[in-house]
């Protein structure tokens, strides 16, 4: 099949990477060249970019982030002497640039299509893909004889995030019923304790602080991120390393009861998520007929038995590979998308729901809900509200009609927005939030216009016909009309929002920067090929003239 007709799928997790394709009517996680099928996502900066030079599977990148330009946050990492700044945005482009690699090495042919699945903190509906991939994922691998709907619960424990969704799945469709997570929880934190643990441990042993010594800080972090995953499968285990500081070799021997108890206050943290989509969903956890867990730190035995307790012992569903289960099932809504697959992949159907509240800023900044968090997507809903004016130096408010909140169920509410004056009319400034805070500087800016030429009026005369709409691929269309006088403005919410994005300046910039970097990694790669090529000709060489002299000998 030629590399065009391909689509892969990628996901891009806050620790690591993985990528698969759909091939011979079976799902394949594509190994890099190091063999691992799992990439560490620091991994892209110390070979692509050139910024260090790939020693191990575990290097550590030393960085910083400061906030850049218009606040936000910016990467600084030292290279060759110099200071290199990026924003979140390269970062990612870094790391999705070399999985696209190690596809198009497996493959033969250059790939145009993928499916990405983007970390979980991503606001609007991207934040749902990684839990619709594990579902499907555990779809296409269950082996269950329930008939008729099934109720599963998909719990993601990765490096950074914690998740949870509870989906319904009936003849290959997938309902989502809520979702929910804390997204600064996570298998780095497990690590963070250990490391402060150990840090103390040193202290006590030695007498000397090493929490200022960034290089002795990098080989403890190592060191620990090992014993934590090796205490998922042995009961202890000894940290050992040598001239950890100022020439101190540094013994520790630490139980996996031990790790437990470090841990515990966030290993119980973790189950909050789990409680809280159950009561979203409004679904008793003895109704859940399949827990499929996903992430590398859902192997921590604690983790696993909590769970369990929690749902009175049901055996999880660990069938799939929980590092390699978000990529499997990205891969397959790749084949779907393109068209490949066989039958039993183009049956399938997913219905997604919003992860987040939908609404608007009415008056003094307090967030009014059009569309609650977890209604299933597509849906419309409808306000219509009116105007009163405060006075020359204040502003021409909207307030509700009696009955004004029409949505395609035909019920109602109330609510009232700001707008501001000008002149003797008055422009409605529309600022539409996610969030579930009250107040909308808690929440998420999603996009913002100006409905103008709205007339002062005695309070409820004029009427403003407010529509929220949100399509089946999670495009949010909001539309205002002023029923006096038929003005009408509209927006597409996903590309109005202008905060935390690149302007096309700053993505043009980017692009040339990376077309460079790509000439340098050329030039780096020649530079190593040249090298081990010599390497290998000395070697031969070296082994021809040995044989020679046995030869002379004999």
């Amino acid at each position: 099949m030629a590399g065009k007709d391909l689509a892969i799928g990628i996901d891009l997790g806050t620790s690591y990477s993985c990528v698969g394709v759909w091939q011979h009517d079976r799902v394949e996680i594509i190994a890099n060249d190091q063999g691992n099928r799992m990439t560490p996502f620091t991994w892209p900066l110390q070979t692509h970019r050139g910024l260090l030079e790939m020693q191990s599977r575990t290097l550590p990148t030393l960085f910083s982030v400061i906030p850049g330009p218009g606040d936000k946050p910016m990467i600084v990492i030292q290279y060759k002497g110099e200071e290199k700044r990026f924003v979140a945005e390269e970062i990612s482009s870094m790391v999705l640039t070399k999985m696209k690699e190690i596809a198009e090495d497996y493959l033969g042919s250059t790939v145009q299509n993928a499916v990405v699945i983007v970390p979980a903190y991503f606001n609007n509906s991207q934040r749902q893909s990684t839990k619709d991939a594990a579902a499907i994922a555990y779809d296409l691998d269950k082996k269950t004889s329930i008939d008729g709907e099934k109720v599963v619960l998909i719990f993601d424990l990765g490096g950074g995030t914690v998740d949870v969704s509870l989906l319904t799945l009936e003849e290959g469709i997938f309902l989502v019923k809520a979702m929910t997570g804390n997204t600064h929880l996570g298998g780095e934190d497990f690590i963070i304790r250990m490391v402060f643990h150990v840090e103390q441990e040193f202290k006590c042993k030695h007498k000397k602080d090493i929490t200022g010594n960034l290089k002795a800080l990098r080989r403890l972090r190592t060191a620990c991120e090992r014993a934590k995953i090796t205490l998922s499968s042995t009961l202890q285990i000894t940290i050992e390393i040598d001239c950890l500081y100022e020439g101190i070799d540094f013994f520790s021997t630490i139980t996996r009861l031990h790790f437990e108890e470090l841990n515990m206050d966030l290993f119980k943290k973790c189950m909050e998520p789990v409680e809280k989509c159950l009561r979203d969903a409004r679904i008793d956890r003895s109704s859940v007929h399949a827990v499929v867990v996903v992430g590398g730190s859902i192997r921590i035995p604690k983790v696993q038995q909590l769970l369990q307790d929690f749902f009175n012992d049901k055996e999880l569903c660990r069938s799939i590979n929980p590092d390699e289960a978000v990529a499997y099932g990205t891969a397959v809504q790749a084949a779907i998308l393109s068209g490949q697959g066989n039958e039993k992949v183009q049956d399938l159907l997913l219905v997604d729901v919003t992860p987040f509240s939908l609404g608007i800023e009415i008056d003094c900044g307090v967030m009014h809900v059009l569309i609650p968090r977890n209604t299933t997507i597509s849906i419309k809903k409808e306000m219509i509200f009116s105007t009163y004016y405060r006075s020359k130096t204040d502003s021409t408010s909207l307030i509700p009609l009696e009955k004004n909140f029409k949505n395609n169920q035909g019920n109602y509410s109330k609510s009232e927005f700001r707008s501001k004056i000008s002149n003797n009319d008055s422009c409605v400034l529309i600022q539409v939030y996610e969030g579930e805070r009250a107040c909308t500087r808690e929440n998420h800016l999603l996009g913002k216009f100006m409905l103008s030429g709205i007339k002062p009026a005695p309070r409820g005369v004029n009427q403003i016909h407010v529509i929220m709409d949100i399509e089946a691929n999670g495009i949010l269309n909001v539309s205002v009309e002023d029923k006096d006088t038929g003005i009408r403005q509209k927006t597409v919410i996903a590309i109005t929002n202008d905060n935390g994005q690149l302007s096309k300046e700053e993505i043009k910039k980017m692009t040339q920067e990376a077309k460079k970097y790509k000439k340098e990694d050329e030039k780096h790669k020649k530079k190593v090929e040249a090298k081990n090529a010599l390497e290998n000709y000395a070697y031969n060489m070296r082994n021809t003239i040995e044989a020679q002299k046995s030869l002379i000998t004999r």
